[in-house]
C-alpha cells in the first residue's frame, strides 16, 4: 500500500463526484479510500510521526494545497 494508490482512489472519487455517479458507487470508493488510508497510516505511524499526517498529505496533493 502506498500513497500512489491513495491518490488514484482520490482521483476516482473526484471523477465520480463530478459526473454525479450513483451514490452507492461513490460510497464504495470512499470506504475503500478509508481502508487504504488507514492501512497506510498504520504502516507509517511512529511516535514522532502522526498517522494523520500520512492520510492528509495525499489529499493535500490532490487538492493542490
Amino acid at each position: 500500500m502506498d500513497e500512489a494508490r491513495v491518490l488514484e482512489r482520490l482521483g476516482r472519487i473526484d471523477t465520480l463526484d463530478r459526473t454525479s455517479a450513483a451514490s452507492g458507487e461513490l460510497l464504495a470508493e470512499l470506504r475503500g479510500l478509508l481502508d487504504e488510508a488507514e492501512r497506510l497510516a498504520r504502516g507509517r505511524a511512529t511516535p514522532e510521526r502522526d498517522g494523520e499526517e500520512v492520510v492528509e498529505r495525499p489529499a493535500r496533493r490532490l487538492l493542490g494545497t
